[in-house]
């Protein structure tokens, strides 16, 4: 389970935190991560393959990244944030460095865990749209659904779409990759 430890802390304390703890800093705050269980594992390393598969055969320039991956985030109010989203896609190489990415990625995709809900569908939403995160998914392995958030050009999330596992869903950041979601075994 996921916890908040307290509200002030800063990128200071995310570089200094003990290597053996997974935890994201958003808002000032420390969220402790729990570990994935092994259904979150699968829907995580087959849309990264379908994804990465996809931009190779297109011999494309983005990028595709698996957590544990750095993040780090500035909102319209230049609060930093360091996030470690389970799939990343990056298609500006200059935000990548040794340590992951400075900037928004072109697209965050989440699998929801019953530890993570409120933070994956609230927090996270806020985030990533005030981050410049182009698009963002939930992808939820237990209810079968996915929310699709496309940043549109008032730079917010004003088309959402939900879809379930029955559905195939267009990645707006690329011109024709579809994932058919019926073919994600779990």
């Amino acid at each position: 389970m996921s916890k908040i430890i307290k509200n002030n802390y800063t990128e200071v304390d995310y570089e200094n935190w003990p290597e053996d703890e997974r935890i994201e800093l958003i808002d000032g705050q420390i969220y402790v991560m729990a570990p994935p269980s092994r259904v979150h594992q699968e829907v995580s390393m087959q849309l990264s393959v379908l994804i990465y598969n996809y931009i190779a055969l297109k011999s494309g320039r983005c990028k595709v990244y698996s957590a544990p991956f750095d993040v780090r985030l500035k909102d319209k109010n230049n609060k930093i944030s360091r996030v470690q989203p389970d799939i990343s896609i990056i298609c500006d190489e200059k935000k990548l460095n040794d340590k992951g990415c400075d900037g928004a990625p072109d697209m965050i995709i989440e699998i929801a865990s019953p530890s993570s809900l409120s933070r994956d569908y609230v927090t996270k939403v806020n985030l990533y749209q005030n981050s410049g995160v182009k698009e963002y998914w939930i992808v939820n392995p237990y209810k079968k659904s996915i929310i699709v958030f496309r940043m549109t050009k008032d730079e917010e999330y004003d088309d959402v779409v939900q879809y379930s596992f029955d559905d195939t869903v267009k990645v707006g950041i690329f011109e024709d990759l579809k994932i058919d979601f019926k073919n994600i075994l779990m």
